[in-house]
């Protein structure tokens, strides 16, 4: 079996093919939680590369190919970068007919959604609905399922929901301190990433060889965009993101949590309107806005390195609202039985690691600093005699993504 999944995201498009035949059969969640195939063909469009031109970068297991497409709408696009799976330099596949589902990440699944489904006339039009909650996300994600419909017919599709993973956390989580009838209205914390989460979840008890069950994780997944999960028998019981992408964790260009006070007083003293505080929180403020050098954390740590005051600021920061997350974490948790560190900044930052751990070291973590500076992906980085373990996971959301699907599929 054969399923292609799309990653849809505001400035670029994921995708990537995997064979799945030789899982057809037996306790299939069991086969397909093992480590990842290399898939069979992936591609990445960049729709920002230059104003109306997108890149268009295709790899197999044989070559790759790199292409800049002027366009005026996405789905020509996407329908060339899939004519590559079964025509021209980088065929992988005969025939559009091999492809046996697709699995989309919709960023949005509300309170609708807490596990995976396929999607149908009913789905596609909540995942719609849901655009007021996901304005920049859950309409690229519904553009993805569309070209597929007008690329492939009636393939069989699946929506993977990043909410999903965070749906049944314990209410006094879920909620906010706020009138209550604002719940009835669907104000409550939603929580993302949580593709990642789970993965990393799984990842983890098999790396030490431990049940899920048994497990009180926190996953750490440090990008662009952050946030944290507290899970507890393979459930996310807390996290760092709520009602939107913009609460927690200090991120790229995200401000995450601050005092609601401070908006009012721009509003109120400098007159400021929603579309500008939106554009500052979301895009001018967290490594961007105190640096003044990049969201990008490699560029802000070369700018350390240069003397720039405003870049040490920007990281201290960052690791001081890191350490008091994963602590609130751990707070929920009742305890810890693993760290995990995952995404750009968690797979490659040594020093944001070490910086983290360092506050817990009353509790016996310990990590093994020569590891750590090699950033292993999948491994401990934690010290020997470390009574906490500390891994590294390259996150494969994906992945996930396809396994889901073809769960979906064989029932």
């Amino acid at each position: 079996m054969k399923i292609l999944v799309m990653n849809a995201g505001s400035s670029s498009q994921k995708s990537c093919l995997y064979d799945l035949s030789g899982n057809s059969s037996g306790n299939g969640k069991e086969q397909l939680s093992e480590q990842p195939p290399q898939p069979l063909w992936q591609a990445e469009i960049d729709w920002t590369h230059q104003s109306g031109v997108a890149e268009l970068k295709v790899k197999t297991q044989q070559q790759s190919l790199k292409e800049e497409i002027p366009f005026e709408s996405r789905s020509p696009v996407m329908a060339y970068m899939l004519e590559t799976l079964w025509s021209g330099p980088t065929q992988v596949i005969a025939a559009a007919t091999e492809i046996s589902g697709v699995g989309h990440r919709v960023v949005h699944g509300g309170q609708q959604y807490q596990d995976s489904v396929k999607i149908t006339p009913e789905v596609k039009q909540t995942i719609a609905d849901l655009a007021t909650l996901a304005p920049v996300h859950n309409p690229v994600n519904l553009e993805g399922i569309e070209a597929i419909e007008a690329i492939l017919g009636d393939v069989p599709q699946v929506a993977v929901f990043d909410t999903a993973f965070h749906a049944r956390m314990p209410e006094a989580a879920a909620v906010y301190p706020v009138p209550y009838e604002w719940l009835k209205q669907g104000i409550r914390r939603y929580g993302f990433h949580g593709t990642s989460h789970r993965y990393c979840a799984q990842r983890t008890a098999q790396l030490l060889d431990r049940p899920l069950q048994d497990l009180r994780i926190v996953t750490c997944h440090l990008g662009n965009g952050c946030s944290l999960a507290a899970i507890q028998a393979g459930q996310s019981i807390d996290t760092t993101m709520g009602f939107t992408p913009l609460d927690g964790l200090m991120m790229g260009s995200r401000s995450g949590s601050i005092d609601p006070g401070i908006l009012l007083y721009l509003m109120r003293q400098e007159g400021y309107t929603v579309e500008k505080l939106e554009s500052v929180l979301n895009k001018g403020s967290g490594l961007l806005g105190v640096s003044g050098v990049s969201n990008d954390m490699r560029s802000v740590m070369e700018a350390i390195e240069a003397g720039n005051v405003q870049a040490k600021l920007a990281v201290e920061i960052y690791i001081h609202r890191l350490k008091q997350c994963i602590g609130s974490m751990i707070a929920s948790l009742g305890g810890l039985d693993v760290l995990v560190f995952t995404a750009g900044v968690g797979e490659n930052a040594p020093q944001i690691r070490a910086g983290a751990c360092e506050a817990f070291a009353y509790l016996g973590l310990q990590l093994d600093l020569e590891r750590n500076a090699q950033s292993p992906r999948d491994q401990l980085i934690s010290s020997p005699d470390s009574t906490i373990p500390v891994l590294i996971i390259h996150t494969q959301e994906d992945w996930t993504i396809a396994w889901d699907c073809w769960n979906l599929l064989r029932e």
